[in-house]
C-alpha cells in the first residue's frame, strides 16, 4: 500500500473531507509511520475574543487528525477513532499550527498513534494519543 501513496495523493485523501479543507491542511511530509501537516489559522478558531486563543476542540481535532493519518501509509485511508486522550500544554495564539503524527503500534484490528501540535515559534501547544480501528471495513452485502 505504501508505495502507491505519493504526497499529492495523501493530500488529496485528507482534503476530500469538507472539514479538513476548512482547517486549511497542507501535508508537509509523510514517512512509513509518520506525517507532518500544517493547519492554516482561521479567525473562526478563536474562543476567547479578548485573549484570542484557539478553541481546545479545534486542537483536539488536529491531534486526532494527525495521529489518524500517521497510519495512512499502512492503511491507505483514514480510520475511525476508538479512544483519544489530549493534553493541553499552553494556549494556541493566532498563527498557523504544525502537527506531527506518529504510529506507536500497528495491528490488523487496532493501532495506537500519537500527535503533537506546535505553534509558529515551534513551541509545543498540545499532544495526544489515540486508538484507531484498522480492520478493513465490511463490504455492503448485495441484496
Amino acid at each position: 500500500m505504501s508505495d502507491e501513496l505519493t504526497l499529492e495523493k495523501i493530500q488529496s485523501l485528507i482534503t476530500r473531507a469538507p472539514f479538513h479543507r476548512w482547517l486549511g491542511l497542507t501535508v508537509l511530509s509523510v514517512g512509513d509511520d509518520s506525517i507532518e501537516i500544517k493547519a492554516t489559522w482561521r479567525e473562526e478558531w478563536v474562543v476567547n475574543v479578548e485573549r484570542r486563543y484557539t478553541h481546545g476542540g479545534i486542537l483536539a481535532a488536529l491531534v486526532d487528525l494527525a495521529a489518524d493519518f500517521a497510519l495512512i501509509k499502512q492503511t491507505g485511508r483514514g480510520v475511525p477513532t476508538v479512544d483519544m486522550r489530549i493534553d493541553y500544554h499552553r494556549v494556541a495564539m493566532p498563527g498557523d499550527l504544525t502537527m506531527r503524527g506518529k504510529v506507536i503500534r500497528s495491528g490488523s484490528q487496532f493501532a495506537t498513534a500519537e500527535a503533537q501540535i506546535f505553534d509558529r515559534d515551534g513551541k509545543l501547544i498540545c499532544s495526544g494519543r489515540g486508538t484507531y480501528l484498522t480492520a478493513q471495513p465490511n463490504q455492503p452485502k448485495a441484496s
